[in-house]
Parts: C-alpha cells; structure tokens; sequence
C-alpha cells in the first residue's frame, strides 16, 4: 500500500436536489472543523467508488468531500435511465453542482483533488471559481482537449491494432470514432446500445493494460455499469467536454493558486505532455513525472497524499 492515512468512513451524507430531476449522493468524512476537501472522481461516471479517495487526507486536518457526479453511482437517476435529459448533464452543469454542495455544506474555500476526467473537471472549476479554491491536486492529468480525446479514442490504436479494429468495427466510414459511439448508444434499440457499451468497455479494458491496477478482463462486469459508463464517457468525449475553451489557455485564471500535477510515464491512454504543457502554463505549479506507473498507481497517491499533509502544515 503506498503511505496514506488509514481508511475511515463518511460521518455525513444526504442527496442534494438539482435542476432537471438529478439528485446527487454526497459525503463527508474527517474533521468538521477542518480544511474543505473535495474530490472529483474519474470517468465521466466512474463514481465515488468503495471510497479510497479518503485516505489521501489527514482526517484530523481535513473535511473530506466526495459527490457521485450526475447519471453516475449513487446519485440518480442513472444517465441510461434519463436519456431524455442527458444534453443537460455537461460540464457547465457539474461546476454549478459544485457550486451548490460548496454552499449546502458552508464550505467559503477548499482545496480540489481531481482523478483523470476528475483533474478536467477540477481544472475548469477553479478556472470558474478560483476565488473559492485553495490548492489543486491532480492525478493521472487530463484537460479535456479535442487533441487529448482523439488520442484515447483513435490515436493510441496504433498501440493497440487489434482492439482498436474490433472498436472501429462497428464505425460507419468517415464518422468520428467517438461521435459514433455517443450516438450509439442514445439509439431507441436496446440491443444497440448493449452491443456499443461491449465494445466500448473492451475497448477501455485495452489502453489502460499497462496501469498497475488494472487486470484481465472487461473494465467492468456490471452490465448497467458497463452501459452508463460508456453512455457518459462518449456522451462528453464527444462535445470535447463541453468546455467554452481549451482548459490550457486558461491558466492565467490559476495564477497564485499552487498547484501539483502528478502523472505516469507509461499512460498511453493520456501521454505526459498533457500536464507537461499545463504545468509549463501554471506559474508556481509542480509537476511529478513517475516512470514506472502508468494511468494512476500507488506512487502517485502517495505523492497527493503528501502534497495534501504538506498544503494543511501551511
């Protein structure tokens, strides 16, 4: 296990009411009357998962706050449930949720600890919101680029052929990989949305195969899971994240807020020049470069664990 706090449990949790019917699971573990701390899982809609996040955090220094984002975990409906309204889940909408758990909570500043999709997601809200964000952690980095998607979704074929033809099977000519799969996955016919989150899930199984973390096997077994990741992920993938623009020519907005990106040489899913190029815009901001991981890993978590027990010293 990499040098982190002992596991603990939420002591607080309830639903937050948003617009168009989302209702979202949050919790709260450590110290009331500690420093705010919110993390932002990976995906979009990967969840909170069994709650590792915590353990980052010194309890007795920190008030620990996890959400499921919207159509994902615990928080409802799920995306696939509610197709109807999925044009309304987007970026824009999730920095305002996390506006309104900061306000529900009485939290006036905090520190934000962004995983994968997560560390997008913390990116633009403390480019929205940089007067309520005190520090940012980010792990296995991404910023939401066009450039950054079609990498994932075509360009690291190259490393991986044959799963990649088996993902790009299902393609019609000339349509972007991506694009394909979102559209997919909204169609009226059960069995084509079951067989595009196969294939999508296979496809995701393949490019993280050099993580430590990850096995053999789909990515995961649950079918609903497996379908909602997928309707999410490509759902968001392809509007490019709904960002208004690039997260890198927005580092100005970050200016006095430190900064620390960790990141895996061997991610072939989201190459090290991503946070190398967020991390040469972001005066002030670190970069750990760790060889021998790939798209997160024990060494990482130690490091943001560290970076968070050095930020609450002061």
């Amino acid at each position: 296990m990499p040098r982190v706090h002992p596991p603990i449990e939420p002591h607080a949790s309830g639903m937050l009411e948003r617009p168009h019917g989302a209702r979202l699971h949050w919790e709260v573990s450590g110290s009331d009357a500690g420093r705010g701390a919110l993390y932002l899982h990976g995906g979009p809609g990967g969840g909170l998962g069994p709650g590792g996040y915590r353990r980052v955090f010194d309890p007795e220094r920190y008030r620990i706050v996890g959400f499921d984002q919207r159509g994902c975990g615990a928080s409802t409906p799920w995306a696939i449930d509610d197709l109807e309204h999925l044009d309304t889940n987007t970026t824009g909408a999730l920095i305002a949720d996390i506006e309104a758990l900061r306000e529900h909570l009485g939290i006036d500043r905090w520190l934000v600890y962004g995983v994968s999709w997560g560390s997008t997601l913390a990116l633009a809200y403390a480019q929205a919101h940089p007067e309520r964000v005190t520090e940012v952690i980010l792990l296995a980095v991404t910023s939401g680029a066009s450039d950054e998607i079609d990498w994932i979704t075509e360009g690291v074929g190259r490393i991986f052929p044959e799963a990649w033809a088996e993902l790009a099977a299902l393609v019609p000519p000339g349509e972007r990989v991506v694009e394909a799969y979102a559209r997919m996955l909204r169609d009226p016919d059960p069995a084509v949305r079951a067989r595009a989150a196969d294939a999508w899930d296979a496809w995701e199984s393949a490019h993280i195969a050099l993580s430590p973390w990850a096995g053999p096997g789909p990515l995961h077994d649950d079918e609903r899971m497996r379908a909602n990741f997928a309707t999410l992920v490509t759902h968001y993938w392809s509007q490019d994240c709904f960002l208004d623009a690039p997260i890198l020519e927005r580092m100005d907005r970050l200016v006095g807020i430190p900064g620390v990106l960790i990141h895996g040489r061997l991610d072939v899913s989201g190459p090290a020049v991503t946070p190398w190029r967020l991390h040469r815009a972001w005066p002030g901001s670190e970069l750990h470069i760790l060889e021998d991981e790939g798209h997160g890993g024990p060494g990482a978590v130690a490091i943001a664990s560290a970076t968070a027990d050095r930020f609450a010293r002061g």
